[in-house]
């Protein structure tokens, strides 16, 4: 059997550039930013990526040949949101708060040994917080 490993997350965004800025601003990511090169889906538009703990999400703008559909209401089917690990909940959710993040779930014990709150990004995206004891 094939080994597969983890490459990317791939968000579509309105403002590329202003989604990866959430990433940066609230949780410390880092942005690289550059162009999309000619024979490539998106020739000459900006290309982001953000890495964030160890992992990269690619940021893409619109699909130029097929419209690009709403975000969907929470909850939903498919990958629903992006899970983030920290060691201290109840810091990382004063940090975030006082960067103005918006709680879609406030802190709260989920089961034993885990705590965990969701805050709203951009454009639909959810993001966990959770600190696993």
């Amino acid at each position: 059997m094939p080994t597969y490993r983890y490459d990317h997350v791939h968000l579509r965004s309105i403002d590329p550039d202003a989604m990866a800025g959430f990433f940066e601003r609230m949780f410390g990511a880092e942005v690289v930013r550059g162009t999309y090169a000619a024979g490539t889906f998106y020739p000459g538009e900006p290309r982001v990526f953000v890495k964030l703990g160890g992992q990269t999400v690619l940021i893409a703008p619109p699909h130029h040949d097929e419209p690009t559909g709403p975000a969907p209401s929470f909850p939903y089917y498919g990958v629903e949101h992006i899970g983030l690990t920290v060691d201290d909940i109840d810091a990382a959710v004063a940090d975030l708060r006082a960067k103005g993040a918006k709680f879609a779930v406030e802190p709260m014990d989920y089961s034993a040994g885990t705590r965990l709150a969701f805050i709203r990004g951009p454009e639909g995206v959810m993001v966990e917080i959770v600190q696993r004891r």
